[in-house]
Parts: C-alpha cells; structure tokens; sequence
C-alpha cells in the first residue's frame, strides 16, 4: 500500500511546473524559468504570502531532482517543542501557570512582560504543550446549527448578561455578589458593567440606566431568557426607550458568545488575578472592575476586530450611535416603577407597608403610583392614561386630627342654618321685651 502524499510536497511541485518534467535545459535556461516563476502568486498553505523568492523554488528544484517527492516534503525540525527563552522566563512561566491552571497565554506574557521581556504566543505555547500545561477547548458536539454574526454598526446591538462572582465584605456580613455587563456586539465594548448584591430586575435597569447615559441607546438589546430580564418593567422601560428586547432561547447561551467570551476572559485576567483579601466592600471592588475595563481590556487589541482596540472600533462609529435626544430629560421618570392601585375611601394608599395620602377627590378612582425603586420612594400618581395627578404625601394621623375637612354644602345643611337663625330671632325679641 502506497503512502499518502504530503499535501505541502504536492503545493511545491505545482510550483515547479515545466521544471519539474523537463531533463534537458539549457545554460540559463533554470534561471529565467524561476525567476518567471517568482514573479507569480500562488496561495501557499497554512500563510498568508502570496509570493515565494527565486532561491526557495530554485532549491525546491533541485531537491527534487536529487530525492523526488520526499525532497519535497517537509522534514520535521530537530529542535521542535525547544524554545529560545531563558531558563529564567521559561521558569517563570510555567510557575505561573502550576500556580493558576485557568491562566490564558495572553496573561502569562502580561505577567513575565512587566519585566519587558517581549514573548509570542506560539512561544509560549510550545513551552506549555511540552510540559503538558497547555489546555484544549473541548469540541462543541450540538448539532444546531450556529452561524457567527456581528453588528454592522456600533449601537446596533447589544447583550446583556449576568456572571457568578465572589463573595466579598459588605455592611450586611460576606455577600455573593454578581456581575451584570452590557457589551456592544460591533466593537466588544463594555457599555456598562458592574458588581451586584443580586441578580434582579432591579439591578438589571441600573446596569441599563448607566449604560445609556455613558453610550447612548441601543436598537436592540439581547438577553437571556430568565424571569429579571422578562420582568415587566424592564420591558416598559425598553418599549419606552424604542429598545427592541430579543431573548435568547433557554439553555442556549451561544446568541450571546461575545458576551460568553469576554466572561472566560474575565475570570482568569481579572478573578484569577484578584486578591479578595485586599477588597475592602463592593465599592472597592467596582472601582478595581472599571480601572482594569478601561486601562487594560479597552485599550487592548482583540483578534476578533482585526487588531484593533474595542475604544478603537466605538470611536469610528459615533456618528451611528443613537443619541438620548430629548429623552434625556425623562430618563430619571422613563426607569420609574409604575404600579396600579385603588384610591381608598379615605384617600389613601398602601405600598412597601407604607400609607400615604393623596388628594381626596381622588378617593375610590383607580389610578397609577409612580415610585423610584432605587430610592424607594413613593413620588407621584398618575391616571390610567399617564396624565400627572398631583404628589403623594406620608400618612400623618396626628396630624389630621386638627385639620380642616371640606364638606359638600346641601339642602340639610341650609335649613339646619334657617332653623338655627329663626331660633335666634326668637330669643333677641325676647330679651328685649323683659328689658322694656
């Protein structure tokens, strides 16, 4: 049985061409023929050169007329798995990586780079896969069919997710904390991000709110599937907002794998790399969150943008990011809560366990309580259709003990009046009799 030819021996002798079937050529004839033949482009495997010199077809030549098509296939290099670093770097890296087994190449060379050593990652690597230190992706084996796709402008779209972080010191004892992260799927910029004390509805909008005031407003904003980001008030808040809200199907996390991605990233260049005994409370900890995304992740060059820089990429499409326009003034009201209630008889109404009044004349009508939920504070009502109402105050029953009631003037009234007048008439006739 034959063996297989060598797909690389093959490119090599397409190359060579009338070279290789010609026996007899002329004096100089071998000359013109390769330099006629570099002057052409070929698609050369596994690079991206489209050229070969003279010498290295010229070599080719001769290699196959001494050794046929095993002169042309490539020999496996003597030195291959060895590396060019130092014993120091080489040490370095791999104790490194033993120390932190997450640890990507691009943090190891960050961590030996503070020296100002410059390292490849194909270096790196041939060191990591010859101490068997260096980690594989494991196939994806679903058979759904998955297409990679991207914004064609920044603002187009952006995804919305939450990641399980530590537990940190907090004024209520140790808390898990969690990080909800809005990035711009055509420049893979962290819109918003920041470290939650949940997972909420709640924590979801702040995330949101943040975002729009820093980058703008979206077209459309994917998220998952859970019961936060269905929660009705985000839904208001996108539909007033002109945000289209897209969810991903459940247990189907690759529509958001951008966002996916940045989380491995995260967890061994900056969860890996953090110190918990060093974070004083969830303050401490989101400012490290925001210096690290615009000082190191911002500003880094990403594969998947040809190069370039997430900043980069945002600032070339400014021009396309839809701006808050005369929004901006109602945004602080658009993420209010609104919530329907029924105006008790004595114009009162109950929320978070608190009674507050409003205007009587709105006693037994169904109107809407507008709330800011980050301050937990009642503000407003408003009708069914949205029309302002008037403010809402705290029930003070003390206080309403020695105030004035408005009272409906009515027929009993006025002959209670009538009656009261004539008895007075009566008695100043009286009066003036025994007098005389």
């Amino acid at each position: 049985m034959s063996e297989p030819v060598h797909p690389i021996a093959l490119f090599r002798l397409s190359v060579l061409g009338m070279l290789a079937s010609r026996n007899n050529l002329q004096h100089g004839e071998i000359k013109k023929i390769v330099e006629d033949l570099a002057a052409n482009t070929f698609q050369i495997p596994d690079t991206k050169r489209t050229h070969l010199s003279a010498q290295t077809i010229l070599r080719w030549y001769y290699a196959y007329k001494a050794r046929g098509l095993d002169g042309l296939t490539p020999k496996p290099r003597s030195d291959k798995g060895n590396t060019q670093l130092s014993k120091t770097i080489e040490q370095a890296l791999l104790e490194y990586k033993r120390d932190n087994q997450a640890r990507s190449i691009n943090t190891l060379i960050s961590l030996v780079g503070n020296s100002g050593t410059k390292l490849a990652r194909a270096t790196v690597h041939r060191l990591l896969k010859r101490h068997n230190l260096s980690k594989r992706i494991p196939e994806d084996h679903q058979t759904i069919e998955r297409r990679s796709f991207v914004a064609e402008h920044c603002g187009d779209i952006w995804q919305g997710d939450v990641l399980h972080g530590p537990s940190v010191q907090t004024r209520h004892g140790m808390r898990k904390v969690y990080l909800v992260s809005l990035m711009d799927d055509a420049s893979r910029l962290l819109v918003h991000s920041e470290f939650c004390l949940g997972e909420t509805a709640l924590d979801i909008e702040n995330v949101l709110n943040q975002a729009i005031l820093k980058r703008g407003l979206p077209h459309k904003l994917i998220v998952d599937n859970g019961a936060a980001y269905r929660s009705h008030t985000l839904q208001a808040i996108c539909a007033r907002l002109e945000i289209r809200l897209i969810y991903c199907r459940p247990y189907e996390p690759e529509g958001k794998g951008k966002l996916e991605r940045f989380h491995r990233t995260f967890r061994t260049q900056f969860l890996g790399e953090l110190d918990l005994a060093k974070v004083t409370d969830l303050g401490d900890l989101n400012a490290r969150l925001w210096a690290w995304i615009d000082q190191v992740y911002h500003i880094r060059p990403h594969e998947g943008l040809n190069g370039k820089t997430p900043i980069e990429r945002w600032r070339e499409d400014l021009v396309q990011v839809r701006q808050l326009g005369f929004k901006a003034d109602k945004l602080e009201d658009i993420f209010c809560h609104r919530t329907p209630r029924t105006v008790r008889k004595d114009g009162t109404i109950a929320w978070e366990g608190k009674v507050f009044e409003v205007n009587f004349k709105h006693a037994d009508s169904k109107i809407i309580l507008v709330v800011d939920p980050h301050a937990q504070k009642a503000l407003r009502i408003e009708s069914t259709q949205g029309e302002p109402l008037g403010p809402v105050v705290l029930l003070d029953k003390t206080a309403n003990l020695h105030r004035n009631r408005t009272r409906p003037a009515s027929s009993q009234d006025t002959n209670i009046k009538s009656s009261d007048n004539m008895v007075e008439i009566a008695y100043q006739k009286q009066v003036k009799k025994f007098t005389i």
